[in-house]
């Protein structure tokens, strides 16, 4: 496989590992007449490939970015993907990051793991975003820990509200792909 992003391959593993087409009940309690499991994809070894070198190639214009995370469980994949197509560039520097959805009751106590420091620019990564809540939980994560997010990159945006919020917050926002490239029209 060659070291560029293929979008179009992406598009192709998503269609036919991760969209289900029917009637759902969405995190929200929304209704939607379809799903994305992005994990069949992110947790494949040529989904992981794929994404992880889309998210490079989305940091190429962010050289200060030392670290790339995002709230467990959707993040988790991207982030070792990553890493690891990172590492085979011959960028080693780059570290990861996980952000838990509450701190850990014992040990440390942390709800940030992994070796980013205050004071880091960092980029979230997730699977799917719908509204952007997952990615949101992440960002106030890393900012209380005196990081500063650069941009926020999902996988699959399903162009329900995600970009505004990210807006909003002044947040940099980017999807490897939309859900109108896998022949989806979003929920209105």
């Amino acid at each position: 496989m060659s070291d560029a992003f293929d979008r179009a391959r992406l598009i192709e593993l998503l269609k036919r590992d991760s969209l289900k087409l029917g009637t759902f009940t969405l995190a929200s309690g929304r209704q939607s007449h379809y799903y994305v499991d992005g994990r069949k994809v992110t947790l494949s070894a040529e989904g992981a490939a794929v994404i992880g070198a889309g998210v490079l190639d989305q940091l190429a214009d962010l050289p200060d970015v030392v670290a790339v995370g995002g709230l467990t469980m959707g993040a988790d994949p991207i982030v070792g993907a990553t890493l690891a197509v990172a590492g085979a560039r011959g960028h080693g520097q780059l570290r990861g990051f996980l952000v838990r959805k509450e701190a850990k009751a014992h040990g440390t106590g942390q709800l940030v793991e992994g070796p980013v420091e205050r004071g880091s620019d960092v980029v979230i990564v997730d699977d799917v975003a719908t509204t952007g809540g997952s990615s949101l939980q992440a960002v106030a994560a890393v900012e209380a820990l005196g990081c500063t997010v650069k941009r926020v990159i999902v996988v699959l945006d399903r162009l329900e509200g995600a970009a505004a919020a990210f807006s909003a917050k002044g947040l940099d926002f980017r999807s490897l792909v939309t859900i109108r490239d896998l022949g989806v029209e979003p929920l209105s």
